[in-house]
């Protein structure tokens, strides 16, 4: 992946991702599916950490779904 399709992956994640609900009709598992992908091709420290925050707030969602 190069790194224009890397960082507009990471703009799309941050916006979808901060708006998203658990009643979306997009399962939470096709957005595990995006952020696990970029996971292995970050390889700058912002892009890790953005990737980290990504990870973060999915796993919140996912938290929630599963309560």
């Amino acid at each position: 992946m190069n790194h224009y399709q890397l960082e507009t992956d990471l703009q799309h994640l941050e916006q979808v991702l901060a708006r998203i609900s658990l009643n979306d009709r997009i399962p939470l598992s096709y957005w595990r599916k995006r952020v696990d992908s970029l996971t292995s091709v970050a390889s700058v420290p912002s892009q890790r950490s953005r990737v980290q925050k990504l990870n973060a707030a999915l796993r919140a969602l996912e938290e929630r779904a599963q309560a």
